[in-house]
């Protein structure tokens, strides 16, 4: 391997991921021409075909499955020195990818990242904003926040804080029509959904004293978009009702432009999460900022248990 450029090695793995060579090559700085050529030279090298190439995706051979096997590990391998050697320096520096749902991005992390970033001016950010959960090893992230319980065992999962998700709407709305008090009124109100990669999140659960009872939401009647940020601006608007995390409402509840529905009735818990890969060190910025994170959300965690009387 230590014959080979590291680099063609690095391009090899992000192709594997990504299943393009081109997007690979973007990632990394490549034109689509050069990149070909460098994949080319790997095999050349290898005397091994590492991709079957189709018009739409690239496909591992065995010989690739097995080489990016062990590329992955060895790769592994040099960025933990690399993050062991950087342990021991005083400095937080570098670049720093972070993901996140894009109403909490946009409303909350934003200025806790400005904040950070203040004390700690060497360090670039990066933030990724969207409602798909993000692939940390894919998308070449540091850090991602999530809510609920992560289904990805492979990464690590720290919790942050309670939260749990809230039905709201404006007084706009409200005004003139009579409140739903229990799930089954849901069913003649205008609802806001979130598309998701997994599909439309339309089953809405809620629980009291015990019981448990989930609405779907009719598709053919509700308003729909994969963006958070918008559903939340839709529910503002006085367009119907939506399911949103308290942290994502918070402001707009102490405000008044929305208010909880049903309150009585409690969506499941779905706590905040920090998300990163498994490795034996931890790069002192991505350590920096989880620490601040971790403060931060203790603080904001305070506000949120006394709005909804999470306790």
């Amino acid at each position: 391997m230590l014959a080979h450029n590291l680099g063609d090695i690095r391009l090899f793995v992000e192709a594997a991921g990504l299943g393009s060579l081109s997007a690979a090559g973007r990632k990394i700085g490549l034109s689509p021409a050069a990149a070909s050529a460098r994949l080319v030279k790997l095999e050349a090298e290898l005397n091994t075909r590492l991709f079957e190439r189709t018009t739409r995706r690239l496909r591992l051979t065995a010989e690739g499955a097995l080489y990016l096997s062990h590329c992955q590990q060895a790769l592994a391998a040099l960025d933990d020195a690399q993050a062991a050697l950087q342990a021991g320096r005083s400095a937080v520096s570098g670049k720093l990818r972070i993901a996140a749902t894009s109403d909490f991005g946009r409303h909350v992390l934003q200025g806790w990242l400005e904040e950070f970033n203040a004390l700690h001016p060497q360090i670039t950010l990066a933030l990724i904003l969207g409602d798909t959960v993000a692939n940390l090893l894919q998308d070449d992230l540091d850090l991602a926040i999530r809510f609920g319980v992560p289904q990805n065992s492979s990464m690590v999962a720290r919790p942050l804080a309670p939260n749990r998700r809230v039905l709201c709407a404006a007084p706009s709305y409200l005004a003139g029509r009579q409140a739903p008090q229990q799930p089954a009124d849901l069913q003649h109100q205008d609802c806001i959904v979130l598309l998701t990669a997994s599909g439309p999140a339309n089953e809405w659960r809620f629980e009291r004293d015990g019981v448990v009872q989930t609405h779907t939401v009719p598709l053919t009647s509700a308003r729909e978009t994969n963006d958070g940020a918008l559903a939340r601006q839709w529910a503002i608007d006085g367009k119907g009702l939506v399911m949103k995390s308290i942290w994502d409402v918070a402001a707009d509840l102490r405000e008044g432009s929305l208010q909880v529905v049903m309150p009585q009735w409690r969506a499941p818990e779905a706590p905040v999460h920090a998300l990163y890969q498994r490795t034996r060190y931890m790069a002192p910025r991505v350590r920096a900022l989880l620490d601040y994170l971790v403060e931060r959300f203790e603080v904001a965690g305070g506000e949120m248990t006394a709005l909804l009387e999470l306790r």
